[in-house]
C-alpha cells in the first residue's frame, strides 16, 4: 500500500535526486523550455510553480524586508545562484501577474529512440519567443 508515501524517487538515492531536481529547476528557469523524461517533468512540475508563486507574491508587497526575504528563500533552494533569482523575481515573475497559476505546460513528443521513455517539452506558459 502507497498510504502517506509522497513523491517520486526516480531510482535515485536522496542525494541524486536533489541534484537532479536543482539542474532541472536551474535549466527551466534559465532556458524557459526543456526537454526531459516525463518522470522527470512530473518530479520537478511543482517546485518550479511554487518558487514563481513566491516571486510573484513577494512583488506584490511594498516591504522591502519581505521581498528580501523571498529572494533568500529562492537563492537556498536555486544553490546561491544570485543571477538566477533576479531572472525569476525581475523578468519571470512580472510576466505572471495576471495568471492564478499554472506556469508550465508539458507537451508530449513521443517516445525515445534508445529506451522507449516517454519524452516530454517541459515550458513556461507565458515566455518570451525565441
Amino acid at each position: 500500500m502507497r498510504h502517506r508515501v509522497r513523491g517520486k524517487k526516480l531510482g535515485r538515492s536522496e542525494g541524486a535526486r536533489k541534484r537532479v531536481r536543482l539542474s532541472l529547476a536551474t535549466a527551466l528557469l534559465q532556458h524557459e523550455r526543456i526537454k526531459t523524461t516525463r518522470a522527470k517533468a512530473d518530479f520537478i512540475r511543482a517546485d518550479v510553480e511554487k518558487l514563481i508563486t513566491l516571486a510573484k507574491r513577494s512583488r506584490a508587497h511594498d516591504d522591502p524586508n519581505r521581498v528580501v526575504h523571498a529572494q533568500r528563500i529562492a537563492a537556498s533552494r536555486l544553490n546561491n545562484d544570485r543571477e538566477l533569482v533576479s531572472k525569476l523575481f525581475n523578468e519571470i515573475a512580472p510576466r505572471f501577474e495576471n495568471r492564478a497559476g499554472g506556469y508550465t505546460r508539458i507537451l508530449k513528443l513521443g517516445p525515445r529512440k534508445g529506451d522507449a521513455a516517454e519524452m516530454v517539452l517541459l515550458e513556461l506558459t507565458e515566455r518570451k519567443e525565441a
